[in-house]
């Protein structure tokens, strides 16, 4: 990927620390360390922050943090290490200008796993200093986030979000367990709650349409509302399950309005409220979205699901060549999500390319056995009228039942 031009504003790229313990189960850990620190950054609204899930295609790389400054648009890199050993572990960390490698501020933790929280928000808070010493107390406060008591809940989450992230049923049913022994051991955890209403909502949409999913997902997004108040990404989430399971805008919007109030950067409340906003047929919000997701978050692993949502806005919008262009980039960035391929078949359709249509059509029906239109996208995400008559028109052209 080439330069991304660097803003007016302060913004950083919070990289991988390295796992020093020698354990390969601690990897999960020292990445959970980074994730707060990021979630602690990015509600602070002056910031940009680049998203875990891109600053993290970085992990295991040596690459020099100019090369890095260019290719995120980034003024800042923060990167560390952590050592673990026993109840103890020492993290190190360390701001540089990227532009000029020169060292910014370094620092050193050695502390019990007893206020691993605690020194979290140290970390995050001091180098909100190194950047803007003039910062007041006020906004400094804004960093901390609740988090749950217990690290094993915090754990399980951690390890189910690549199978939530994936999109699809099977995965999903993987992440499920996961998240609700999360709950079992911390029942008010907003992101556990937000990831089940994801999960269930995949599960119900493209794994069968049962009620009782549909109840679920339904059921975890408002309890992630009710205990995620300050995190944003539990408001993504929820505000996803509620727009494509209960087709209730107004309430999803909300979610995603107030996720994007606590972090302007969250790339989860931005890429899943482009799709959501792509399917409610308000494709302005969605270009809105979706544009500022992929700035955000270039290298994000749901960044197919940003140019899938982008897809739809655009041809709701008639923009059908543009659709095309965006949903050809959604499939090649994850050839296995269905969606992908409907919204590029019929894109294709619409603008007279029926062969390729049929063929792209065919890898839904691959992969989603016994597709239909109706009972696979109109029903579970009740599509407006007034998108759903011309997008279903492009779909039959392309051959899809």
């Amino acid at each position: 990927m080439g330069a991304l031009p660097l803003l007016d504003k302060p913004s950083i790229a919070v990289l991988p620390f390295a796992n020093l313990s020698g354990d390969p189960e601690q990897e999960y850990f020292a990445d959970g360390i980074v994730e707060d620190i990021i979630t602690g950054l990015s509600r602070i609204r002056w910031l940009l922050v680049i998203a875990r899930n891109s600053s993290f295609t970085y992990k295991g790389r040596s690459v020099d943090v100019k090369q890095i400054g260019r290719e995120l648009g980034v003024r800042y890199a923060l990167e560390g290490s952590v050592r673990r050993s026993g109840n103890r572990v020492r993290i190190t960390t360390q701001l540089i200008e990227a532009e000029t490698s020169v060292h910014v501020w370094a620092e050193r933790y050695d502390r019990s796993l007893d206020d691993i929280f605690a020194l979290q928000d140290e970390i995050t808070l001091s180098t909100i200093g190194a950047i803007e010493p003039s910062l007041r107390t006020a906004e400094i406060e804004r960093v901390k986030r609740k988090r749950p008591e217990n690290l094993d809940a915090y754990d399980l989450v951690l390890r189910a979000l690549p199978y939530a992230n994936a999109a699809m049923p099977e995965p999903a049913r993987i992440a499920v367990p996961l998240l609700e022994r999360a709950l079992a051991l911390e029942p008010a955890y907003g992101l556990a709650h937000g990831y089940l209403a994801l999960c269930f909502e995949v599960i119900f949409a493209r794994g069968g349409l049962d009620p009782e999913i549909a109840a679920a997902s339904l059921r975890h997004a408002h309890a992630a509302i009710a205990h995620g108040r300050d995190d944003a990404t539990a408001l993504g989430l929820a505000g996803f399950a509620i727009s494509l399971v209960a087709h209730d805008q107004f309430t999803a919007i909300d979610a995603f309005e107030a996720a994007l109030a606590l972090s302007p950067s969250c790339s989860i409340a931005l890429i899943l409220g482009c799709v959501s906003m792509g399917w409610a047929n308000e494709p302005e919000r969605a270009l809105d979205w979706g544009g500022r997701a992929i700035r955000l978050s270039p290298f994000d692993p749901l960044i197919y699901a940003a140019h899938m949502g982008l897809a739809v806005g655009y041809f709701a919008s008639g923009r059908h060549d543009e659709a095309v262009t965006e949903a050809r980039r959604s499939v090649r960035a994850n050839p296995e999500f269905s969606v992908g391929h409907l919204v590029l078949a019929a894109s294709l359709a619409a603008v007279g390319l029926i062969p390729e249509a049929k063929v792209a059509a065919a890898q839904v029906s691959a992969l989603i056995p016994n597709f239909t239109i109706e009972g696979n996208l109109l029903r579970p995400t009740g599509v407006p009228t007034a998108l759903a008559a011309p997008f279903t028109a492009a779909c039959h052209a392309a051959g899809l039942p």
